[in-house]
């Protein structure tokens, strides 16, 4: 992926453990939950997290997932133990409670409708199991999202894994989460895999679902903050553009505070 020449890992790691320190701190928490998924943006987090010296609960939460993404998440946590005592681990399997809520409730409607209800329900349930030790143990959840995601396309659950207490990685761009992953020693298996949000229980990918590469949604966001001319634009960049804008425009109910009615006194 293409990275900004100016872009420091180390600069940026430095900084966001500082912030991570501070913020703790400030709230009088001991430490951060951060949800494992075996994707490259929870273990920057969780990484980052591990650097501050404060006790870290990792948590798996497997959903019938597919069995790479489990081993890569236990990979990483493995040498993440290995390179620092303030790191625990819990799974909690959420099959069973994701399988009883199907059970319970009646699918009905449009199928797409319902696989991506289904999809963000597991989301929403990882979030409840996060603030659950979170509540148990004194801790901050720590959000996994990158700029593009949280910013750009709105690439996430609203109240799953958009429900956290502090963003680390929040200001970037999935370039560079890939750079940073690097220098904090990220497994490569991570590195190397394709990004997925895993929430469908297949290999779908994050692109499959975009439609578009992070490294030209990166140029889409990118164009736009630069005002660059349209009629400069390449035929593909201009669809790029065009799924950009189509997303953040539906997606932008997350990414705006909650609407409230003023009433006039």
């Amino acid at each position: 992926m293409a990275t900004n020449n100016s872009f420091s890992a180390e600069n940026a790691s430095n900084q966001i453990v500082s912030w991570l320190n501070d913020y703790a701190i400030q709230a009088n928490c001991s430490g951060f939950v951060v949800g494992v998924s075996g994707g490259v943006d929870s273990a920057v987090t969780s990484t980052l997290c591990a650097l501050s010296g404060l006790e870290v609960l990792c948590v798996t939460m497997p959903i019938h997932q597919a069995e790479s993404h489990v081993s890569r998440a236990y990979e990483h946590i493995q040498q993440l133990q290995q390179r620092f005592p303030n790191v625990q681990h819990i799974e909690t399997n959420l099959t069973p409670l994701f399988d009883a809520m199907v059970d319970h409730f009646s699918g009905s409607g449009n199928s797409d409708k319902l696989q991506l209800t289904l999809a963000n329900s597991r989301a929403r349930l990882r979030m409840t199991t996060l603030y659950y030790y979170a509540g148990i143990y004194g801790r901050l959840v720590a959000g996994t999202g990158n700029k593009i995601e949280d910013f750009g396309v709105g690439f996430y659950t609203k109240y799953g894994d958009g429900g956290v207490d502090l963003s680390p990685i929040a200001d970037l761009l999935k370039s560079e989460v890939f750079a940073l992953g690097a220098h904090l020693g990220v497994p490569k298996s991570i590195l190397t895999a394709a990004p997925t949000d895993g929430l469908f229980g297949d290999d779908r990918s994050d692109e499959d679902q975009l439609g578009a590469t992070y490294d030209e949604l990166e140029w889409a966001m990118t164009a736009i903050e630069m005002q660059l001319s349209a009629a400069t634009f390449t035929p593909r960049q201009q669809e790029v553009m065009a799924i950009y804008q189509r997303l953040h425009r539906s997606n932008a109910h997350k990414m705006n505070p909650i609407p409230v009615c003023h009433i006039k006194r």
